[in-house]
């Protein structure tokens, strides 16, 4: 099929390149791409044989230490996915949190925010509006109704924080005082070529002050369960080398 100085490329050595189904050129053009690459690179390797030293050349010990690493890598994920404790509690949470305060100050505004997205010409912005600002249960449960019906897409969840700039790139929001626009509008709308918006703020929070919890929460515990692989890993070092050394396993000169 090819050859690139003492290396031969065989029929067999292309099964399964092309997925199946694919109709006759594109296969071609498949084929033909695996059969250029696969002699572009015998032609590198060629080159940089000729051009290394056998020192060079001799990768045996950096081998044999990536695969040392690998399977003690290997290892150690079976280990943590058949050992590691994975629930961690909302009263471990919040413990973390208030005893490490100190590292979750924001970089940047965060937000809570309702917001909804309709098709331009939708009926309904009016009614849409009231309900947004109403405190009732039942013009809640009317908003959801409405939004389920009629938006293209939209969040109501008051406790959910995001950052204000993630807010703006789903919403065509320009401003350069994020804060003062927060503060001056209770329900923002705008419009552009694609939908309506309307935004709704329920909360501000800028950078420099301490993250709300909830907006932290993900981040905490997976912190929480990084030590606890830590540990874990650690844990099984230890009990293996105290193993090994009551069994005289090793020895040092």
């Amino acid at each position: 099929m090819a050859k690139a100085y003492d290396k031969y490329l065989y029929i067999s050595d292309l099964k399964g390149i092309v997925p199946p189904g694919t109709n006759k050129r594109d296969s071609l053009s498949i084929t033909k791409n695996f059969i250029d690459n696969w002699i572009r690179q015998q032609i590198l390797i060629h080159q940089a044989e000729n051009n290394l030293s056998e020192d060079q050349k001799d990768f045996t010990e950096r081998l044999e230490n990536y695969r040392n690493s690998l399977v003690i890598f290997q290892y150690e994920t079976e280990l943590i996915k058949q050992k590691l404790d994975t629930i961690v509690s909302k009263q471990e949470i919040e413990k973390y949190y208030k005893d490490n305060q100190v590292n979750f100050i924001l970089r940047q505004n965060i937000v809570q925010a309702n917001w909804v997205k309709l098709k331009p010409g939708s009926k309904g912005d009016a009614k849409l509006k009231k309900l947004l600002t109403s405190n009732r249960d039942n013009d809640r449960n009317k908003l959801e109704e409405f939004c389920q019906e009629n938006a293209s897409d939209f969040s109501l969840d008051d406790e959910k924080w995001m950052a204000f700039d993630d807010l703006a790139k789903m919403i065509p929001i320009k401003t350069t005082d994020q804060e003062a626009l927060v503060k001056k509008n209770n329900v923002l709308e705008l419009k552009d070529s694609l939908a309506i918006y309307y935004v709704k703020f329920r909360d501000f929070k800028t950078k420099e002050n301490v993250s709300p919890l909830n907006f932290e929460e993900k981040n905490i515990r997976e912190i929480i369960l990084n030590k606890r692989r830590l540990q874990l890993i650690e844990k099984m070092q230890n009990e293996v080398f105290e193993k090994a050394s009551k069994q005289n396993d090793f020895v040092i000169y």
